[in-house]
């Protein structure tokens, strides 16, 4: 075996305990095989205001068909002023896999530390229906397994803030969603089934390498889009010449199933 060949096994072993550690570490971590990876970020379109605090507890979905909801991950919690989240800027809250599948609802759960200052003054922020149920937001996307998504939470401040009078302002969030697919995936099926094979896409700038399972199914996650060969090598020991598939293409937002392998 080269140097290079081993090194590759070597890292891909050491990639597959440490997720397996994460995975037992925090049960709201989803397999591999059945996830997908999902971040969202929070961003604004500009208000006639000197600035907009919000506090973020918590990022939530909603299956559908479920009336529970699920975690995204660790949120990076905080208190956000959304007036400089303008020109491109933007806040990483969330970025974790979750079970793939489709979800119908983003919740936004916030805190009591929202406030607004208007002419130097500053006061509270009232958002009573955020504080009990929570900021909804109809999505209605169907997440593949090993696809990468990025959704974006675009606050409208003119339309969400609401002047009551007498120094009291509220919160009716105006919310727009929108969803983009960052990467694509390849699955197949390696046979005979009993032998843990190494399959990689490579491309000249980007690899990307997964072993397959006890089925001899594999799944290579988050692939740019684009045209890669595929190598498929078997455990070394075996002295089985690797299978090479040229020109197997990639798509953002898809998933690209190969026809079985079989080594021989």
């Amino acid at each position: 075996m080269s140097n290079n060949k081993f090194f590759r096994i070597c890292l891909s072993l050491l990639l597959v305990i440490g997720v397996a550690s994460c995975s037992n570490d925090d049960s709201n971590n989803s397999t591999g095989e059945t996830s997908s990876r999902v971040s969202v970020k929070l961003v604004d379109a500009p208000g006639d205001y000197e600035a907009v605090y919000v506090d973020v507890e918590d990022v939530l979905v909603k299956y559908s068909g479920n009336e529970s909801e699920v975690s995204i991950g660790t949120i990076n919690a905080g208190v956000y002023n959304l007036l400089e989240l303008t020109g491109g800027a933007s806040v990483l809250l969330v970025d974790n896999e979750i079970d793939a599948g489709n979800i119908s609802q983003i919740r936004l759960v916030l805190g009591d530390q929202n406030t607004i200052v208007v002419d130097g003054q500053t006061y509270p922020l009232s958002t009573p229906s955020a504080q009990q149920t929570g900021l909804k937001v109809n999505v209605n996307q169907t997440l593949e397994t090993g696809v990468f998504y990025e959704f974006i939470l675009d606050f409208d401040v003119d339309a969400s803030v609401v002047a009551q009078g007498n120094g009291n302002f509220s919160l009716n969030p105006v919310i727009r969603a929108t969803t983009a697919a960052e990467s694509g995936a390849v699955t197949g099926m390696v046979l005979p089934a009993g032998i843990q094979s190494m399959v990689t896409a490579s491309n000249g700038t980007t690899e990307v390498s997964s072993y397959t399972n006890s089925e001899g199914i594999f799944m290579l996650s988050g692939v740019p889009e684009g045209s890669y060969q595929l190598t498929v090598e078997a455990d070394a020991s075996l002295n089985l010449p690797p299978v090479v598939i040229p020109n197997v293409e990639v798509n953002v937002g898809s998933v690209t199933t190969i026809e079985t392998v079989t080594m021989q």
